[in-house]
Formats: C-alpha cells, structure tokens, sequence
C-alpha cells in the first residue's frame, strides 16, 4: 500500500485490496503501549494509519481502498462515511443493524438485538461550530467493523476490518480501538452463520460502489 501510494500518478487506477490476515495486532500512529494487555504470542506490527491498537485474524474481511480523493472529488470526512456505510449496507444483507457512535469511528450493533432498527441516543449528531464530539458511550453494544485509515498526497491507504467468523480471544488482549471494555463481537456470534467469501463479495460490492467519484 506504501509503495502503490508513494509511486502512483494522476492517472494511475483506485484500487480495492480485499484480504484475510494472519493474528496479528496493529498499532496505530498515535497508539499507546497501554492498550497492548497481553499480546502473547501475537505479534504487533506498528503502522502509520490513524487509531490505536486492533486485532486481524481469520475469519474477518479486511478492506484496502487506495483512492485518489483529489480524482473521486471528496473529503476525508466523506470518505470514512462512505466507507462506513457500505459496511452498514453489507450488514443490512445479512439482517444485522450497523450503527455509528458519535467520537468513535467504526461500526456497532446493539448486543440484546442486532436487527433493531431503533436509533441510538448516542449517535452522531448536529453540534455547534467547534464544539468537540461527545465522550463515546458504547453501552449496550459490540463493535463488529474496525476502520482506521491513512492519506498522503490526497491518495488513502489501509482501510476497514468487518468481522465474520473468528476467534474473538485476542481481543481481550487489547483495548480494542483504544477503549477499556469495548466489546467486539462477529457475525457469528449474533447468529449470522455465512462464508468469508461471500462476506467479501458484497463488502467489496459496495465500497466500489460508495467510493466511486
């Protein structure tokens, strides 16, 4: 991803990487070893993409989308609510409710009812001009999509992690996203028995579909 973005030109194509990790536990920028409880013996691999620490591993589609911005003709903060919602829409398939959480990127169901289509109260709203979003409040939820991402020279890389049927023990390991306690769930574990590969498919249906310019 590093070389792509480094060496591409206007005229070089986008490009959508879908792929599956072996364990392995990233660490963001501006990650802090504090999160890091217990690797055992999980490697970390240190990386220049935003967030803190998370977890990859079998069972969960990672998505890379090398998009020029300056190209597609939006933002970064566009480009996250894009991604986010193909993850909401590739959810929805499955009968599973994708939510955001105001202050914390990635993507939540609702724990005692996945399907629920009620809004949160800790959703993403309108605030006044400047003001800071709000501490995230994750009760009553699970955390099912990941999603840190990195733009240099108006070019993104790294990208979005949607869990679909893995090991989830490694996450007890961290503090998921940075966050103490943060649940993290997968598809199957809200009873959502499907394939990797179909998982991937309709993933990578609809971000090609929501990043195109």
């Amino acid at each position: 991803m590093q070389d792509y973005t480094a060496q591409r030109g206007p005229q070089d194509a986008d490009r959508l990487w879908l792929c599956e990790h072996p364990p392995t536990f990233t660490q963001g920028v501006a990650g802090s070893a504090d999160h890091l409880l217990a690797p055992g013996d999980i490697p970390v691999v240190a990386t220049n993409r935003g967030g803190q620490v998370t977890y990859h591993g079998p069972g969960q589609v990672v998505a890379y989308p090398l998009i020029d911005l300056q190209r597609a003709g939006y933002f970064v903060k566009e480009y996250v609510y894009r991604i986010e919602e193909a993850v909401i829409r590739t959810l929805a398939h499955y009968g599973v409710t994708g939510h955001r959480v105001a202050g914390a990127p990635g993507i939540y169901v609702r724990l005692d009812d996945p399907g629920s289509h009620a809004m949160l109260p800790q959703r993403p709203q309108r605030r006044a001009d400047g003001s800071p979003p709000p501490p995230p409040d994750f009760t009553g939820l699970g955390k099912i999509a990941a999603l840190g991402i990195k733009v240099s020279r108006h070019c993104t890389y790294h990208g979005v992690a949607l869990n679909v049927a893995m090991d989830l023990e490694p996450f007890l390991r961290i503090n998921p996203c940075g966050y103490a306690g943060l649940s993290t769930v997968d598809l199957s574990t809200i009873g959502v028995h499907t394939t990797w590969d179909d998982v991937a498919q309709r993933l990578g249906q609809q971000l090609a579909q929501r990043l195109a310019p």
